[in-house]
């Protein structure tokens, strides 16, 4: 597999939408394509490593989660969901980390096996694109990275939903007797579900009790190290806020409570 040559704002969070904006031509070539992305997002990720696969070249912008880049009216405007992530590929924005991957295998790679034409394997593939986005990330998320960045909490019930997903994963895999989430072949369906998993690892969350999985996700690590390294470096990310949760406590998010900073009351 190529490596892909990709024009990167910043993965610490140093750089925003708006440094991007004002001195780009600082940091490098300037690629046509660009993803506006959050360096431990999921969803963000599983488009990087679709790109990565790909070979495509592109600008990764970051966008600044704490400070609410993608609620400004400025993202607003290339994504009115106030969303990440966001691609931009010559002035065609798509948003929802599902049909950009689906757009860049039809477009750029229509004949690759990452998202095959046959009618039947691409019917199995949307069924686990969707698995993820519903059943399988929303339940992890919550359990996971809601309690990281803001005011929930880890439950029996939220650990309950997570075994129940994984149970589900774990049958989808049994059934199959595939490889991979949609066959012996990696495709897009594995970097959304690999995505997703990585939200575990990064709380220390044992896979063993579910063997399929744990094989599927340690034979994704094994098979494809340069696509690994872009999911490890969102879950090392993920897992250094889980030891040392970042203070939001200035945030005014109009969807999830912020946890007061220490001090307050």
């Amino acid at each position: 597999m190529n490596t892909c040559n990709i024009w990167q704002v910043d993965s610490a969070h140093q750089y925003g939408l708006k440094a991007a904006r004002e001195y780009n031509i600082n940091f490098g070539p300037i690629y046509t394509m660009k993803l506006y992305a959050v360096s431990d997002g999921p969803p963000s990720l599983a488009v990087r490593m679709c790109l990565k696969a790909l070979d495509i070249q592109y600008q990764l912008i970051n966008v600044d989660f704490c400070a609410m880049e993608h609620r400004s009216e400025e993202y607003s405007k290339i994504n009115p969901q106030k969303e990440i992530p966001v691609l931009d590929d010559d002035g065609f924005y798509l948003s929802e980390s599902i049909a950009i991957m689906q757009y860049l295998c039809d477009k750029y790679a229509p004949d690759s096996t990452l998202y095959p034409q046959d009618v039947n394997v691409r019917a199995v593939i949307n069924q686990r694109l969707c698995f993820n986005m519903g059943f399988y990330y929303a339940p992890i998320s919550a359990h996971s990275m809601a309690p990281i960045f803001f005011d929930y909490k880890r439950t029996p019930m939220s650990l309950k939903k997570v075994q129940n997903a994984l149970e589900v994963f774990e049958t989808y895999l049994e059934r199959l007797g595939t490889k991979y989430a949609a066959g012996d072949n990696i495709t897009i369906a594995d970097f959304a579900l690999i995505s997703a998993t990585i939200c575990l690892e990064a709380i220390n969350f044992d896979l063993q009790q579910y063997p399929l999985v744990n094989k599927w996700y340690e034979t994704f690590k094994a098979e494809y190290p340069q696509l690994w390294e872009i999911a490890n470096s969102g879950m090392q990310e993920i897992s250094a806020f889980e030891q040392n949760p970042p203070d939001l406590s200035h945030m005014e998010h109009p969807f999830h409570p912020t946890r007061k900073s220490k001090g307050l009351k």
